[in-house]
């Protein structure tokens, strides 16, 4: 039996006190301490591997004369229910929440905020134009 383990730790250069399982043991540990920060990643023999995380910047939000909003009507992909989408919208994402917040309050409809859209319930294209008008919004279509 000692022949397999000294023959396996001359291979992979472990000291004949420090057995394969106590490496997997330890390379375990490492993965579940870590574990959040290397999403994507499935295995890396690199030793001195360390993961840099990207961090993405959100933009800050332009005043609201400059933001160009657009507003399309959907009824495809929702079950025949038509919605207005409002598009172009730059600016962190609490403050795209607080708009919509304030267009479902004034319209009485549900919405949502998607992919950086608003989604508002209803073909209301024209009102919606008309309320962000008087928010400031002056370069809305």
């Amino acid at each position: 039996m000692a022949d397999w383990k000294s023959a396996l730790s001359a291979l992979s250069g472990l000291n004949e006190e420090e057995s394969p399982k106590q490496d997997i043991v330890k390379e375990q540990k490492n993965t579940i301490v870590s574990k959040g920060k290397r999403e994507g990643i499935v295995y890396s023999t690199n030793k001195d591997y360390e993961y840099c995380e990207d961090v993405i910047e959100e933009p800050e939000t332009l005043p609201k004369q400059q933001q160009k909003l657009r507003l399309n009507i959907e009824k495809t992909g929702r079950s025949g229910k038509t919605v207005t989408i409002i598009k172009g919208f730059i600016g962190t994402e609490d403050d795209l929440k607080a708009l919509c917040k304030t267009l479902k309050q004034k319209c009485g409809v549900g919405g949502s905020v998607k992919d950086n859209e608003i989604i508002i319930q209803g073909e209301l294209r024209a009102k919606l134009t008309e309320l962000l008008k008087k928010e400031g919004y002056s370069q809305t279509k």
